[in-house]
Parts: structure tokens; sequence; C-alpha cells
């Protein structure tokens, strides 16, 4: 849905009000309309940084994320801005940009550590904005990630002795960049030319000491080793004179330095071409929907006073698309059977044998859109609904044959009841007048097409409530001897006897019919 996403300019997410995070309502509808996969930046850094320019660029535009010019952290929460990705077609690039951490106006860094453990969690490129060079205050400052396996859980029930395997969170981490901003050293070690991802490298080394002081150096550049397999470092010359910095957004490329323009070309190349689709553990493709069911569920987790939990997040995910999926399961059944079938169907297997088809189709709906179902629950779930619209529909199957013969009946044997009101059957020879009768508007009931299934039970029932009329007819007709009379009455009873058998291996057919159609919907499932 890319080519429909029209935002005009970034909308908070995430906000940030006294110290306690609440979702927009507003952002998370723009994220539920986009059916695309996503590749989702969060850039997070020091505030006054210039992380929102660098955003501003990867939205193709000069001006959206504020910028701000004075000492105050500008951007409060998490901002969101969707566009269409420029490199990947049908993929929607999901920017988000943070408040700076260390404002010293919030005197409080708990939402900063929840602000980068967000970025974390949500992000499939995460970019770490600093000024000047990497050197151990810049690693000082970015003491959040040392404090991540303290905000994050990559499964809700950790290994034995409680400790989560780094194997567990790299799997879901994003990539890791780091862009040096003001950047004024040349970039050399040993006499020799290094690149900005050889400085990263070098900068990332560990001291061999055992020392307190050892300790705390190689702490986060353990961490940044250990979470982030995949790293990359850009560098960035000043863009202009410290006094139209705060004039950024409103100045052309060719009133910056070239040599920062050039840079920032390259920082958003990079990012447009290895920037990756967000994915869950197991491969899941993140959309906006599935983004948006992220976000609430990290934040929830916060605001109750649990960890963020990458599992639980996959669970709840898997919880909303599956439900969903079985609904869309049920719908397609529904509509395929109000479409092709006919009530009533001439025969119990015409029935099961629509049903099987449509409940393939259903099940093939619901496997495209079903999402890590442990334990095939919804399947389950599913298979038990199309169980009962199965049975639902070979009731209504059976009323609506029952209904449609009685109706034919009662139309077709008018003139035989008629007859019986009038006594035109009650005189000498009547009797033979009477049941020629019933065989000929029998044989008129038999040659009527779609009964359905019920077909001759309805016509054994009415003819058994004739009994008594016969029976009646017979004894009154004097042209018929005593023994020809007894004769009568036993071939009434063969002739009732070989109905009832008939019906009988009809029901057990049936039966069996059943017992394979469910057989088959078990081994389909």
């Amino acid at each position: 849905m890319a080519s429909e996403i029209h935002m005009s300019g970034p909308e908070c997410l995430i906000e940030n009000i006294n110290g306690r995070l609440l979702v927009n309502p507003k952002a998370l509808k723009i994220l539920s309309a986009i059916q695309q996969p996503v590749v989702v930046v969060a850039i997070v850094g020091l505030y006054r940084t210039g992380k929102s320019y660098l955003m501003n660029k990867l939205a193709g535009k000069n001006k959206g994320f504020s910028l701000g010019s004075t000492v105050q952290s500008h951007t409060k929460g998490i901002w969101m801005w969707c566009v269409p990705h420029p490199k990947k077609p049908d993929h929607t690039l999901v920017l988000l940009d943070t408040e700076g951490l260390g404002d010293v106006e919030k005197g409080d860094n708990q939402n900063d550590s929840w602000i980068f453990a967000l970025a974390i969690l949500l992000s499939s490129t995460f970019v770490y904005n600093s000024m000047g060079t990497i050197n151990q205050q810049a690693m000082d400052q970015l003491h959040y990630v040392t404090e991540l396996t303290d905000r994050i859980r990559a499964k809700v029930s950790p290994e034995v002795d409680g400790v989560e395997d780094s194997a567990d969170f790299v799997s879901f981490f994003p990539d890791f960049v780091w862009t040096l901003r003001d950047f004024s050293l040349d970039l050399e070690a040993d006499g020799q030319s290094i690149t900005a991802d050889e400085y990263l490298e070098n900068s990332l080394k560990l001291k061999k000491g055992t020392s307190q002081k050892d300790k705390n150096f190689n702490l986060p550049r353990l961490c940044i080793r250990k979470f982030f397999p995949k790293k990359k470092c850009f560098i960035f010359d000043r863009p202009t004179n410290r006094k139209k910095l705060g004039q950024l957004e409103k100045l052309c490329d060719d009133e910056l330095d070239s040599e920062f323009v050039q840079q920032a070309a390259v920082f958003c190349s990079y990012i447009f071409r290895n920037s990756k689709t967000k994915t869950l553990s197991g491969g899941i493709k993140v959309n906006g929907p599935r983004l948006e069911t992220l976000v609430q569920t990290y934040v929830n987790a916060i605001n109750s006073g649990d960890l963020p939990c990458m599992e639980n997040a996959v669970l709840a995910l898997a919880e909303i698309e599956n439900t969903a999926a079985v609904k869309k399961a049920i719908a397609h059944y529904d509509q395929q059977m109000g479409q092709k079938l006919q009530l009533p169907t001439e025969t119990l297997q015409e029935l099961l044998d629509l049903h099987r088809t449509i409940e393939k189709e259903a099940i093939e709906v619901f496997m495209r859109r079903s999402l890590k179902d442990i334990d095939h629950i919804f399947q389950k779930e599913l298979a038990a609904q199309l169980d009962k619209k199965r049975d639902d529909f070979c009731n209504k199957n059976l009323k609506a044959s029952s209904d449609h013969c009685s109706a034919l009946l009662k139309d077709i044997f008018s003139p035989l009841e008629e007859g019986v009101k009038e006594g035109i059957y009650s005189k000498p020879g009547g009797y033979r007048l009477f049941i020629e009768k019933i065989q000929e508007l029998k044989k008129k009931y038999l040659q009527e097409p779609r009964k359905g299934i019920q077909a001759e039970e309805i016509l054994q029932e009415y003819l058994k409530s004739k009994e008594s009329v016969s029976g009646a007819i017979l004894q009154t007709d004097q042209t018929l001897s005593e023994k020809e009379k007894l004769i009568e009455v036993e071939r009434v009873k063969a002739e009732s006897a070989q109905a009832a058998a008939k019906m009988l291996e009809e029901m057990q057919i049936k039966n069996q019919q059943m017992m394979e159609q469910k057989e088959k919907s078990y081994q389909e499932h």
C-alpha cells in the first residue's frame, strides 16, 4: 500500500507525558492501513546532536521531524514518518525519531532507557547518533546498551539459571549504524588510512586487564560486539558554521559544506539499500498491523511494570492473526456454501462432497493467514467450527427435504384424500380402486426430481398414516372373501416391513458416509 501512504509529515507514535509512555491511536490507525512489509529505521542519541536532520533526509525532505536550534530536546517520545520505500517496491519505510537522551530538563534517565529499548525492539536498523569521535565519554554515554538485558527479555521463560543466551537477543536485534557528527579527526591508524568501519572496529577493541577500570572500559564494547554482529559507521563533517546550524532545514545543499552533503547522501544510500524488512523470530515479516501490535504490546508491558518480551509479542501477534485467520476461513466457507449449495440435495453424498471441497479451500485460506499456530490450537478451533457447520447443513438438508416432500405428498395425494371424504371407495370393489389410486399417485411422487434424502421416509410415514383408512375400506368391501382380506393384510404388513428394512439400510449408508467424511476432514487438517 506504499503508493497510498501520504503522510505529509511525522506523527507522534509514543508520547512521553510526565514519565509515562502513551501510544497515539492516530499513529496506530496509520500503521493498521499498511499491508506491505515495513523497513523500520530508528535513530537514537543525545539531545541536540542533529538526529532529526538525518531522518528528514531519509524521508526525502528538508523539514518534517523537528530540528530545534536550542539546547532543549525538541522531540518528545517517539515520532513516526511512513513513506514509500525509494529502493524496495511494495515496501514501506517507517522512520522513528526518538527524543534526545540525557535531556537535563527530564532529570530522570529511566525513560531514556525505555526509549532506547523500544527503538531496538521496533527497528530493523538502529542508528546511534553522537557528536565528535568515539572516545571513552562517547562509550559512557552509550551505557544504555549495557542495560539491555535488564530491559528486554527474549523468552517468557529464560534458561534454568535465569540467564538468557545472548544468541536469543541477537536473533531479533537490528543492524547497528553509528553516525559520528562534526567529526574532525583524520581517519588513520599507524600512519595508514582506514575506513570509518575500521575506525569503529578499532574503537571496540577490548583491554586485556581485569581491574574494575578495565571492566568498565570493556563492558559497553562487549555489549555492542555481542548484540550487534552487523555494524556500520559513518562520519560527518560540520554541515555549516555554528551561526547557521539553527537554520539547517531552510538551507539548500549548495549552502552547506559539500563534504557533509556527500556524506549524508552516502548514508541515505546505504540505509535504502541495506536496511532489511523488520523480521521476527521464525522469519515472520512485519507489516503495518503487526508493527502496530508490537508497539502496543511493548508499551503495555513497560507501563504495567513488566519487561518487554519478544516471545510474548510474537504470541500476542499470533493470537490476533490466527483469530482473524479462523474468521476469514469461516467467512469463505459460509460464502461458498451459500452460493453453491441448493437444498435439499438429492443425496447426502452430494452435500458431503461439496462440504469437503469448500472445507479444503477454507483450510487453505487459514494456512495462508495463520502465524505460529503452536500445537494447532486455532486450526483445531477451525476444524470444530467446520464440523459444526457441516452438521448444521446436514440438519437443514433433512428439514428442507422433509418439508418439500410433505408439501409434495399433500399436493399429489389430494385427489385420494378427497375421494375418501366423498366415500367413493366405500363400496363393493372400492378397496382395489383405493390401492390402484395409491400406486398411481406413488409413481407420480417418485418421478418428481430433487425431493432429497427424506423422500422415502416421508412417503412411508404418509402411507403408514393411511393404513387405518385402507383397513377400514378393506373390511367393508363385500366383493372380497375373508381369505382374500387376510392375504391383503399380510401383503400390507410385508410391504411395510420391506420399506422399514430399506430405510434402515439407507440410514446405515448415511451413517457410513458421515463417518468417512469425518475421517477425510481429519486427514485434511
